[in-house]
């Protein structure tokens, strides 16, 4: 069986912002934590025995803002998670955070209840890209945050941020760049700004560099961050030795996932060998109603959508994966796609295959191009 890890979904901010199409609502007034902590562990109950004996590896906070919610609130799940499944002995339990909600004693309080990795979304530096973004924080609460972080303890943070933003020029993306190096982060994730379907700019695009100079920033940015040492392991993923970030692995890896919370997916593999996808209710006031079942649906993958949904996540990594994982982690022999795998070769997309599951530097380039050949 592969790893086990977990995803807690906490669907509520303070704005949305335009860019977003996360599961995330805005809240009137106060939130339903003790309610919703209650729905968590009742969602969990129901999905304890997909864990056939395994205890968790990692666990993610995501968002909407979890750090809206108390220290309280997230140890009293952390402890009901602990007896219910165990937790490996370095186990990683990280916690999504936006500056705009820091407290000194806040964050204390989460590293003393376990939490032991912050991922903060910080996106740009720039007080002119924070505003177009609809952010709720402003520069000097970005920096503010992460020495709030590390006065808390923390010695594990990543910092969120976007490039090709609204009107961006090279030079900016590269500020955000070096003032990121300077905070000196474990880990960075700098991904380029997308307009996605149900968005605010999707619907009212902002004005984006053009192609030419997305390509610029991309490649100097890379540059510079190999610089200052952080190697990149995944499409836009950048870590210091060791610090890469171990539940997101499992993802590109094709370990299993618990998905809890309104909203979440998760990803199984059962004891006869299929594998299984599935999601749950999305509205937080359905999520909360004790007559609407936690689950809304689920997908067992056929041998036909194996070989894609298999390589979607392992060729983001840059070393990939290696070729005997195909068959422990799907129940399919790598032969059956031997002919697809050596067409990629062919085109300068993957690396030969016999021991690793590898793009080349012009598969990562073109990855959905590579893809679209398992589809």
């Amino acid at each position: 069986m592969p790893p086990l890890a977990a995803y807690v979904h906490i669907p509520w901010c303070v704005r949305k912002c335009p860019y977003c199409d996360f599961n995330s609502h805005t809240y009137d007034s106060g939130l339903p934590e003790a309610e919703y902590v209650d729905a968590l562990i009742a969602d969990l109950d129901q999905d304890l025995h997909y864990a056939q004996g395994r205890e968790l590896t990692s666990i993610f906070f995501g968002g909407g803002t979890p750090s809206l919610f108390s220290a309280a609130s997230l140890d009293r799940l952390l402890q009901s998670m602990q007896q219910r499944l165990g937790f490996a002995s370095d186990i990683e339990i990280t916690l999504e955070a936006n500056p705009g909600t820091f407290e000194q004693a806040k964050f204390h309080d989460y590293r003393a209840a376990g939490i032991n990795r912050l991922s903060i979304g910080i996106q740009s530096f720039n007080p002119t890209h924070l505003k177009a973004l609809g952010r709720i924080h402003d520069d000097n609460e970005a920096l503010a945050a992460v020495d709030m972080a590390r006065r808390a303890g923390f010695d594990n943070l990543n910092l969120d941020l976007m490039h090709g933003l609204p009107q961006q020029a090279l030079e900016q993306a590269l500020a955000d760049i070096d003032q990121a190096i300077a905070l000196g982060p474990e880990h960075l994730s700098w991904y380029q700004l997308t307009l996605e379907p149900n968005t605010v700019f999707y619907s009212r695009p902002p004005t984006l560099p053009e192609d030419d100079v997305l390509w610029d920033i991309q490649e100097a940015g890379q540059a510079r961050l190999a610089e200052a040492g952080y190697a990149q392991y995944e499409i836009s993923a950048y870590a210091r030795d060791n610090r890469r970030a171990r539940h997101n692995l499992n993802y590109w890896q094709y370990g299993d996932f618990l998905g809890i919370g309104a909203g979440a997916h998760g990803k199984l593999t059962h004891a006869d060998g299929r594998i299984e996808r599935y999601w749950k209710t999305r509205q937080p006031k359905d999520y909360l109603n004790s007559d609407t079942a936690y689950r809304a649906g689920n997908k067992i993958l056929g041998a036909e959508e194996l070989p894609f949904d298999f390589l979607m996540n392992a060729l983001r990594l840059v070393d990939g994966v290696p070729s005997a994982w195909y068959t422990e982690r799907t129940g399919q022999p790598l032969a059956n796609i031997a002919p697809l795998l050596d067409r990629a070769v062919e085109r300068g997309l993957l690396e030969p295959w016999q021991e690793h599951l590898r793009p080349t530097e012009q598969g990562r380039l073109f990855l959905n191009d590579l893809l679209e050949m398992f589809l």
